[in-house]
């Protein structure tokens, strides 16, 4: 039996119902302009994967071996099959050190270092590939922070100059980012996880390394509290995100994989090794696996699975070795 439902549910999304049912969206074949929902078997419903996870493939965007050395390079590899990745598109502007966003049709890059500190926010078509364009400025030129998504926005937390604050940019809108809050402590060359509600940063050097994980409300502007701590304190490692979970994947003479809950205050656990130690790498996050691209004079592409404390498999390679792109996915 169908039964009517508001026309403004048009998207064809569904929600999970009870006892392995769920609820679908589906026209009604004999009543034409109206829409209605039925319960179904939970295997015929689709899957949507929030912001901050992707099911199609993973980008690394911009980078360098150098400080001398940028690039403006745009990769992209296939989540469903291993192999290299290939060149689709430049930067506005080449430089290392950007923070990635993710909006679910966009990819955001922000900040970095072109000869100097960046305020710099660009923007892409996942789906087009090809040249960014410039999407704002960050209030602040900095490099070297954390980027988070939420469903409407990109954040980027930290950075270059011991900056604490949380900067917060609108996907829909070309605008300078507002301020929004500040870190539990001031740090750098650290990593940003993402959840449904909240925004992580992990790791960082802060007068020497930091285990130090913070957490921010997107819902609510204001400064983060403290989230735990990693189980090793260091620099420059990757971030990714699951539903329930986010990783803090190598970093400065490092291939640890730390894994830490997001509904839970608590240290982090061993998650696992990288299959090479490597330092800033673009981290990626697909619905059941990790990606790290890259790295300091890296261009390995490694993948590890969420639901298993194992060591990772390399995925392929980048097409340009390079240190500390920005990661985003769709």
């Amino acid at each position: 039996m169908s039964r009517k439902i508001s026309r403004s549910f048009i998207n064809g999304r569904t929600g999970v119902g009870t006892a392995g049912q769920g609820l679908k969206v589906e026209w009604d074949s004999t009543n034409d302009g109206e829409l209605h929902w039925k319960d179904v078997s939970e295997s015929s419903l689709e899957v949507v994967a929030p912001v901050f996870q992707g099911s199609n493939y993973g980008f690394s965007s911009g980078g360098g071996n150098e400080v001398a050395d940028t690039t403006d390079r745009v990769d992209r590899f296939a989540f469903s099959s291993s192999g290299g990745a290939t060149d689709v598109g430049d930067l506005s502007v080449a430089r290392q050190f950007p923070s990635g966003s993710s909006s679910g049709t966009e990819s955001f890059a922000s900040g970095g270092n072109a000869g100097g500190a960046s305020n710099v926010i660009d923007k892409f078509t996942f789906s087009a590939g090809g040249v960014a364009t410039d999407h704002g400025d960050l209030a602040t030129a900095r490099q070297m922070g954390s980027g988070q998504s939420s469903t409407t926005h990109g954040y980027n937390s930290g950075g270059t100059g011991l900056d604490d604050e949380i900067e917060k940019f609108a996907f829909a809108s070309n605008t300078t980012a507002t301020d929004v809050g500040n870190m539990t402590a001031a740090r750098y060359a650290l990593s940003g996880q993402s959840s449904s509600t909240d925004g992580f940063v992990s790791g960082g050097y802060r007068f020497g390394n930091s285990s130090v994980v913070d957490k921010f409300s997107f819902s609510s502007d204001g400064d983060a509290t403290s989230h735990g701590d990693l189980s090793v304190a260091r620099y420059d490692p990757t971030g990714q995100s699951s539903t329930d979970y986010g990783f803090a994947s190598g970093g400065y003479s490092s291939n640890v994989i730390d894994r830490f809950a997001f509904a839970s205050n608590t240290t982090a656990t061993d998650w696992g090794n990288l299959s090479v130690a490597r330092q800033g790498g673009a981290g990626i996050s697909e619905t059941n696996y990790g990606f790290t691209a890259g790295g300091y004079a890296k261009n390995e592409i490694d993948r590890f699975a969420y639901s298993s404390n194992t060591t990772a498999t390399d995925w392929g390679d980048l097409t340009l070795a390079r240190y500390y792109p920005a990661g985003t996915q769709y």
